[in-house]
């Protein structure tokens, strides 16, 4: 159950004893909540270096006088909650490193005749008592110089021998529970000098009638008294402000949670004959008076509130304060009513003209208060209010301008429930906090504001930096923002700290790009980086901003696309080149043309039969075919019928049809050749697709005609089997002279009759 740093935690195992194996590495040891009964000599004897040990929550009974005595480092014990009968001075006597002990809770009524705590040299903070705890014996403290914060319950302490706690020399903070209001006065006199902050709880105020300072000699120690839990009466009241004068250090008086039976009928007469009150503050929290409304508006106390510097009633239900009284707080420089029932009317008296003259310091929020146009105007009779706080009330829309303090710096709007901000915010603010109310935008001219709090709102940007140009820190947190830019980062010139967490953060490359490249950013956004998470897009969803990198093609998208448009482009382009130069486009022309071919009868019935001959040729050649051969052969006796691309192609067909359908009805195929034929690259291909045809059959229905002399070797591959056939196979030449020429129709004619 241990770490690297040696920490153990065995709490909550159900362990009977304390377990075995313990060493000198062990610097924590936790064995809280177990079932512990006893604490033998032996079981710690090896952790010599140990200097935490929990033993609270078990159920101890006993401990063995030297079962500490190797805990020479130990700096924690805690016993508490356990079932010790009583407090041995053998236990500690060599924990002489011991600063904080912890034993509440136990079973002890007392701690003997003695102290138990006689060797501890460094305690700093000690723990005891119980609801058994019943006796405090002079000598109990004997040896403790010193103790940051001494607690006690003594819920049920009955008997406190005068002078048990004058040994200590000095407490900073001590807490008593008390409910035995006769002792009270007693501890108080033995603490005058010792003790810096007393703090009482669950006590019933007594009407006490002896001095506090009794036989006691100046100067005191005690600055704070704080009441928690307490009953107070009218009597009470009275006659602890009359004593509590006579300690001239008191300087802060606390009630929280405390209950008052009365209206405020104090003796006010003897209030005022014990003189002036030294204290400086005043603190009232969840102050519960019956009746609250019958309460007297405390006349007769102005001498006593000369001297207070800081006034405090929270949650209290104060709903107005006298202004014959408020104008006696000449001194008070900080009043907090927040929580309270403070409504418009009654302000209006609470703060008069001439009341709390020297007040710097308000806090009127979690009120009744509404019309911010009157709140301005009442303050505006506070002449060096520079800090306001009226957060939390119901203001709504508020008007165009306002009559405000010419010293007010700081104020607090958050909670408001603002839907807008107008010229009646002041323009001498440093300091304005609009959190948490329904603000879309935010564009006041505040040229000396310096600290400006908008989280919680509606806002979809950064508010403008030219209206707030000396702007130091700025919180937009929990807005609407998706993003802001380098340039609205940069115009706020001072900025020094940018609250912009928890907002739905759109990672976009440029946003990114900002973040990931803008120099020491990481020290002016509060929260960085965990508080900043990408809302979109949806692949980067609850990453953290700062880690997220997306990809060239999420950030560049039209640079991409349009790099895959002209690859593309020039991908087609190559295929376009290369197939011009090796005639692909023919190749798979030819090809699909054999293919419907090849769906095709071999030969067309005789009944479909309509041609003596196909003629193959180019369009070079045309006059010849035109004008010479089809008059000569068309004239013949009888006559032949030839078939003629340009006169009997069907409109309208795909020309590999008619080419196709032509062939199949034609009984011969009649090409003639030539230069113009055979190396001009495109003119007339879509007639070669007969190659496919003709040849496939392997018969001899194809009559070549050569035009004029040409080459075998110079016909292009892509007629391979034409160079075949003009290898192994006769043809018929165009002859010059024209005896020759009568021949060359003779044989022509008689090619096609065959």
């Amino acid at each position: 159950s241990c770490d690297t740093s040696q920490l153990c935690n065995c709490s909550s195992m159900g362990l009977d004893f304390i377990p075995l194996g313990l060493t000198a590495k062990i610097t924590v040891l936790n064995l809280a909540h177990n079932r512990i009964k006893h604490i033998r000599s032996q079981d710690l004897q090896q952790a010599v270096n140990l200097r935490t040990l929990l033993l609270q929550s078990n159920k101890i009974s006993s401990i063995e006088e030297d079962s500490f005595q190797s805990l020479a480092k130990l700096e924690l014990l805690d016993l508490s909650n356990n079932s010790l009968a009583h407090v041995s001075p053998g236990w500690f006597g060599h924990l002489s490193s011991l600063q904080h002990l912890y034993l509440q809770g136990n079973s002890y009524r007392d701690l003997g005749e003695s102290s138990p705590f006689s060797s501890l040299r460094n305690l700093t903070s000690l723990y005891l008592g119980s609801p058994r705890f019943s006796a405090i014996r002079q000598g109990n403290f004997e040896g403790i110089e010193l103790l940051h914060k001494l607690w006690i319950d003594g819920s049920n302490l009955s008997q406190y021998e005068q002078g048990s706690l004058k040994s200590i020399k000095k407490i900073n903070h001590m807490i008593i529970n008390l409910r035995n209001s006769n002792i009270f006065s007693e501890i108080v006199r033995d603490l005058l000098h010792s003790v810096t902050w007393l703090e009482v709880t669950e006590i019933k105020l007594p009407l006490e009638k002896k001095s506090f300072v009794q036989n006691s000699t100046r100067p005191f120690r005690m600055q704070k008294l704080t009441f928690k839990e307490s009953f107070f009466t009218d009597q009470t009241i009275s006659r602890a402000l009359v004593l509590l004068k006579e300690i001239t250090s008191l300087k802060e008086l606390e009630a929280v949670n405390c209950v008052l039976e009365g209206q405020g009928n104090w003796n006010m007469k003897e209030i005022a004959r014990s003189g002036e009150s030294f204290v400086e503050t005043i603190t009232i929290i969840n102050l519960v008076i019956q009746n609250f409304h019958l309460f007297f508006d405390l006349y007769g106390m102005e001498s006593q509130v000369h001297n207070l510097k800081r006034l405090t009633v929270a949650s209290s239900n104060v709903f107005m304060v006298a202004c014959s009284i408020a104008k006696h707080f000449s001194s008070l420089l900080y009043l907090d009513f927040h929580d309270n029932l403070l409504a418009n009317k009654r302000l209006d008296e609470t703060i008069c003209k001439g009341s709390w003259p020297s007040l710097q310091t308000l806090n009127l929020s979690q009120n009744s208060l509404r019309f911010l146009e009157q709140i301005a105007k009442y303050t505006s009779r506070l002449p060096k209010l520079n800090n306001l706080d009226i957060s939390q009330n119901n203001f709504g829309e508020i008007p165009d301008a306002c009559e405000w303090p010419k010293t007010l710096k700081y104020l607090n709007l958050s909670g408001a429930q603002i839907p807008k901000v107008t010229k009646c915010i002041p323009r001498t603010l440093e300091v304005l906090d609009v959190s948490a109310n329904n603000l879309k935008e935010f564009g006041l001219q505040l040229p000396f504001l310096k600290e400006l709090y908008l989280s919680k709102n509606q806002l979809k940007a950064l508010p403008g930096a030219a209206p707030v140009p000396n702007l130091v820190a700025l919180s937009v947190r929990r807005n609407k923002l998706n993003s802001f830019s380098k340039e609205e980062f940069e115009s706020f010139k001072r900025m020094e700290q940018l609250d912009a967490s928890d907002n739905n953060f759109i990672c976009s490359c440029e946003f990114l790009s900002f973040i990931h490249h803008e120099a020491g950013i990481g020290q002016v956004l509060v929260g960085w980086p965990d508080e900043y998470v990408c809302d979109s897009p949806l692949a980067v969803r609850g990453a953290q901003v700062g880690a997220v990198h997306l990809s060239l093609m999420e950030c560049h998208r039209s640079l991409v696309v349009s790099l895959i448009c002209v690859l593309m482009f020039l991908v087609i382009l190559l295929l376009v080149v290369v197939g011009y130069k090796y005639h692909v486009v023919w190749y798979v022309r030819m090809t699909w043309a054999w293919l419907q071919a090849k769906r095709k009868p071999k030969r067309a019935p005789p009944k479909d039969v309509c041609y003596d001959a196909f003629v193959s040729y180019s369009e070079n050649d045309s006059d010849w075919v035109e004008n010479t051969m089809v008059r000569e052969l068309e004239q013949a006796c009888p006559p032949f019928r030839l078939c003629l691309h340009k006169r009997d192609f069907v409109p309208g067909k795909w020309i590999v049809d008619n080419i196709i359908d032509s062939i199949e009805k034609s009984c011969k195929t009649l090409f003639v050749l030539s230069e113009h034929f055979v190396q001009s690259e495109w003119c007339k291909y879509e007639l070669d697709f007969s190659h496919f045809r003709l040849f496939d059959e392997n018969n001899d229905a194809a009559i070549l005609v050569l035009l004029e002399p040409i080459q075998s070797k110079a016909i292009p591959k892509r007629f391979c089997k034409l160079r075949k056939i003009m290898n192994t196979k006769t043809y018929l030449e165009w002859p010059a002279g024209e005896e020759q020429q009568q021949v060359f129709w003779e044989n022509l004619k008689g090619a096609l009759k065959a």
